[in-house]
């Protein structure tokens, strides 16, 4: 028995096809930038040492302060010694 299949089907089947191609690929991005604490390189979310305007790591819900206002701390997300003024695109907003 040949079963065609509906124009209403065939969408259906096209659109999950299309997502599922979009979104495999974003799970294992993590995956293949983690280190072995589960932080992710600067390269991975394009570190840099400035600003994007007023966005920068000091003003991030995951940064992690240094010993003075000035000094490099840490992440809760990206690996290594993280500037105050720094950004990437892991950036979260403080809450308001």
């Amino acid at each position: 028995m040949d079963k065609t299949m509906t124009r209403r089907e065939w969408l259906k089947l096209s659109g999950k096809l299309a997502l599922a191609t979009a979104v495999a690929p974003l799970a294992y991005i993590p995956l293949a930038h983690a280190s072995s604490d589960g932080l992710v390189s600067k390269a991975s979310v394009s570190y840099q040492d400035k600003p994007s305007g007023s966005d920068m790591c000091s003003n991030c819900r995951h940064f992690v302060p240094g010993p003075s206002k000035t000094a490099d701390g840490t992440c809760r997300v990206v690996a290594g010694k993280i500037s105050p003024h720094g950004y990437c695109f892991a950036y979260t907003p403080l809450s308001s």
